[in-house]
């Protein structure tokens, strides 16, 4: 009997490209990847811990998992598994618990399960000193791939756990990322995304330095891709340099995420955020003139301690003027561990999700009318599938969710679409024949 197994991902796109290099391991050593509401006995919950809410999703996982099937063997990875492994290990069903170096081993550790113990092996990544990125060929199912070129982080944002998590900043060597590049490119793949948990710091450990720039070049000069688009960036690592370089690429995605986190300067101090909102502006507004369509993506916290009404309307004022085109809104939540946790004026969590709640209501609008001035044009897209009243949705390079008629398209495939009108935050289109 063939065994099976599923593997559901919580948080980042580092962590679903690792997802993906599991399921490859286990398919290549005969194990099939089926749905998780079939109740496999094998579930791999590869965990974020970014706030307390992913925590919580994490275990409920587990728990529906038992639910589904009582006899289920579950193995918790992840940066929640890496920070609490002790917690996670005393849930029922968890027969495995590995930190994010582990995730390496993959199969070394799955052969050794106990019946009856949950076993741990989570190293001290703060020890960590290489990024060995794992071994991934293709992306199944997936229109797009993700490469990691980079692991950890040097940040520390006096919020973010994730420097405990993921350990300090490990580049993964430039001409194994071009190699993953080049091989995705080759399996199908119409659009590669670099992603990492700090890239733009990318190179800055290697020997000789090297930079995110120089391996774009790289990218460009070594492989065949066709479409490519980077992961978040911090605004203090998009230099004149790579900005000029991406406006005169096309076959680089004209999409920027880029975390502000706050508009108001007083809280980017406390949070530990090393620039102004004036340099922030000014960041933007030349993004913006070099590159008038591109798709500017914000990450913002509301209800950080010390956030006060009049601070909150100063961001949300700073974000009305920004060139920005969406924006992703996350409640300020308490991690143990971090120094926000112990600052004091912490905001009652149910002003943090109404402040949420207005912001994401701008995000919408800024959105529509960014995907509103497309109308009448031509955007080229990648089918990702999905349908939605028979309709087929597709990515543009500037990030723009297009519709197409189920018949025009299949998924993976990478065409040149008139826009016809607006649908939504996305956009319907049709195929130019």
């Amino acid at each position: 009997m063939t065994r099976q197994f599923s593997i559901v991902t919580l948080g980042c796109k580092t962590n679903q490209f690792e997802s993906a290099a599991i399921s490859e391991q286990l398919q290549k050593v005969g194990y099939r990847n089926v749905p998780f509401e079939e109740g496999p006995d094998l579930v791999i919950v590869n965990t974020c811990t970014v706030t307390a809410a992913t925590d919580s999703q994490s275990r409920n996982l587990i728990r529906r998992a038992q639910r589904l099937n009582n006899k289920v063997r579950v193995v918790v990875t992840g940066c929640y598994a890496q920070v609490d492994a002790e917690s996670l290990a005393a849930l029922p069903g968890v027969a495995l618990v590995i930190g994010n170096q582990e995730k390496e081993d993959f199969l070394h550790h799955l052969t050794d399960l106990d019946d009856d113990q949950a076993r741990i092996a989570v190293s001290d990544i703060s020890r960590a000193e290489q990024a060995r990125p794992m071994a991934l060929t293709s992306f199944e199912h997936r229109s797009r791939a993700f490469v990691q070129i980079q692991n950890g982080c040097d940040a520390f944002c006096s919020y973010c756990i994730i420097p405990y998590a993921r350990g300090r900043s490990r580049s993964v060597a430039l001409q194994e990322v071009v190699s993953q590049v080049g091989r995705l490119t080759e399996s199908g793949h119409a659009e590669v995304v670099l992603t990492g948990i700090h890239i733009g710091n990318y190179g800055q450990d290697l020997v000789p330095a090297t930079s995110l720039l120089e391996l774009l070049r790289a990218i460009r000069s070594g492989t065949g891709v066709r479409r490519l688009r980077l992961g978040s960036v911090e605004p203090t690592e998009i230099p004149v340099e790579l900005r000029a370089y991406i406006a005169e690429n096309d076959w680089i995605c004209p999409h920027y995420h880029i975390p502000l986190q706050a508009g108001d300067d007083d809280i980017l101090k406390r949070m530990n955020r090393h620039y102004l909102t004036s340099f922030f502006a000014d960041l933007l507004t030349d993004i913006r003139q070099r590159q008038p369509q591109a798709a500017i993506g914000l990450d913002l916290i509301v209800g950080f301690p010390g956030e006060t009404e009049d601070s909150f309307e100063r961001s949300l004022s700073l974000i009305r003027t920004l060139p920005a085109t969406h924006l992703h809104v996350f409640p300020y939540s308490r991690r143990p561990g971090t120094p926000a946790a112990d600052m004091p004026d912490q905001v009652p969590g149910h002003v943090a999700k109404e402040r949420a709640a207005r912001l994401r209501q701008l995000g919408e609008e800024k959105q529509r009318a960014f995907a509103r001035t497309f109308i009448g044009q031509e955007l080229e897209i990648v089918i990702e599938g999905g349908l939605h009243k028979g309709l087929r949705k597709g990515l543009s390079q500037n990030y723009l969710s297009v519709y197409l008629p189920e018949d025009q398209a299949r998924i993976g495939e990478c065409h040149k679409v008139k826009i016809e009108a607006a649908m939504g935050e996305g956009l319907l289109g049709s195929i130019n024949n």
